[in-house]
């Protein structure tokens, strides 16, 4: 017997009705209808603490910027709360049908990027806090985003239901279908930006259309060669990131000159230890491409503050770029009440994670642990820069569109868990009928009332003087 065969125990497998039982043990203990209660507990932990706890650790001198992006508007302010909403929802009865979670599955963090073949794919594409826990957790967070964004669009009542209940009904039946096929066809399951195109102009009026078509475009033609006119600059023959503080800073204004080599040479070997979680054939085509510049850059609403840095790299010649993104990858806001990562690489948790949910995921995904500037050593995530990455244009959705956009969110969702946890077991918890679409829409519009208490909690600490906000 091998030692991969003593250690690694054989996986049991249930029969689809075993599995179907599953899901209905499960209804039995955590009935669908709990999913539409919500109550803050009379000990719920002060909002804006929680956001001062997450940014302790982050780049101090960039946290205002958060607070600032943060305080736009409701919806802004939910987009960098996901910890806040973890925290709410550990005191809520659970199931027990755990599949990979996003982790912050809210109507932004879904959107197009380039599979392997080039082709333009919807799904999820963001993997922060991914780790594994109770399925409704990335369903609730998802609905109640559409609720928050139904509000920041002044949708009425009846509005913003038609959408919730079509993002909640929407995971559910593709849970059912998935249900139903073969695992082979769930792991390759995909949805094609020219199929969701076909799917939104029977939805959609022309005006609608034409804008989501005009936003594919845009998001084609973001890759490497669109970031290099954009982000660079050719200084004495050679190219070099733009300096733009505070949105875009090379490294070589954030240290002396006499500092800079130094950092360059462990900028190297950095690289080198993330070309070895790649693939093959994917190192291969890297190391074609040097080394030519670095910039620390502020990314996302509830990201800002996190280290990123973008990496400039040449192949043939300046016609041949690669950008690359390193974003610091910290512990989960999920692990605090679901448990730690298996992974002691947090930049692994996060490709793990990602490559687990998505259909087709970028061939530079990769991790590394190193050092920065200040001796700390930190987790890192590394992908391409843009690479068709697109989200859809919430501010100019109509209720027609955003009802639209939210059933393809909740299959997109659907077929990520379907990847990871079990579909049988899940469809069967959620049944035939819409008791557990009208409980998650219901909850959805009770989380939006809270989100906006503590969007004013936020905003009171910043009139205060609590906090410093700053726009940009």
């Amino acid at each position: 017997m091998s030692s991969i065969e003593t250690q690694a125990p054989r996986p049991h497998h249930l029969t689809l009705a075993e599995r179907a039982s599953v899901g209905r043990g499960a209804r039995a203990r955590v009935p669908r209808s709990v999913h539409g209660e919500w109550r803050p507990a009379p000990d719920r932990a002060d909002p804006v603490g929680l956001l001062e706890e997450q940014g302790s650790s982050r780049v101090q001198e960039l946290v205002p910027l958060r607070y600032g992006r943060m305080l736009v508007n409701p919806f802004t302010f939910f987009r960098g709360s996901a910890y806040l909403m973890a925290a709410d929802l550990a005191g809520a009865p659970r199931t027990d049908l755990t599949v990979q979670l996003c982790g912050d599955a809210h109507l932004s963090n879904f959107g197009s990027f380039a599979a392997p073949d080039r082709r333009l794919v919807f799904g999820l594409n963001d993997f922060d806090e991914t780790l594994p826990g109770p399925f409704e957790w990335d369903v609730k967070r998802m609905v109640a985003s559409f609720a928050v964004a139904g509000r920041d669009r002044e949708f009425d009542d009846a509005a913003r239901r038609a959408v919730n209940m079509a993002a909640a009904s929407s995971y559910r039946e593709a849970m059912r279908e998935l249900a139903r096929m073969r695992k082979l066809d769930v792991w390759y399951a995909r949805l094609d930006m020219d199929e969701l195109d076909a799917l939104m102009s029977s939805q959609i009026e022309s005006k609608q259309l034409k804008r989501f078509r005009k936003n594919v475009a845009k998001a084609q033609a973001k890759n490497s060669l669109k970031a290099f006119s954009k982000l660079v600059e050719i200084v004495d023959g050679r190219p070099r990131l733009i300096h733009d503080p505070p949105m875009i800073a090379r490294i070589q204004e954030l240290m002396p000159d006499n500092e800079f080599h130094e950092v360059e040479d462990t900028l190297h070997a950095i690289l080198h230890i993330y070309r070895g979680t790649l693939q093959g054939d994917h190192r291969h085509l890297l190391e074609g491409f040097r080394f030519t510049d670095a910039a620390r850059k502020v990314v996302g609403v509830g990201s800002v503050g996190t280290r990123a840095w973008i990496v400039l790299l040449i192949g043939n010649d300046d016609q041949d770029p690669l950008f690359l993104q390193a974003k610091e990858a910290t512990a989960s806001v999920l692990e605090p009440f679901l448990g730690k990562s298996a992974y002691t690489s947090h930049g692994q948790r996060v490709v793990e994670g990602q490559r687990l949910m998505q259909s087709a995921s970028d061939v530079m995904l990769g991790w590394v642990r190193a050092s920065g500037f200040d001796g700390v050593e930190r987790d890192f995530f590394v992908r391409q820069l843009w690479d068709g990455k697109g989200s859809a244009i919430v501010e100019a959705m109509n209720p027609t569109a955003m009802t639209g956009y939210a059933r393809m969110c909740g299959w997109t969702l659907a077929r990520a868990h379907a990847r990871s946890g079990d579909p049988v077991a899940i469809a069967s918890y959620l049944g035939s009928g819409d008791r557990f679409d009208r409980a998650v829409s219901a909850f959805a519009e009770a989380y939006a009332d809270q989100n906006e208490r503590d969007y004013a909690a936020l905003r009171r600490a910043v009139d205060d003087g609590r906090v410093v906000a700053q726009r940009g």
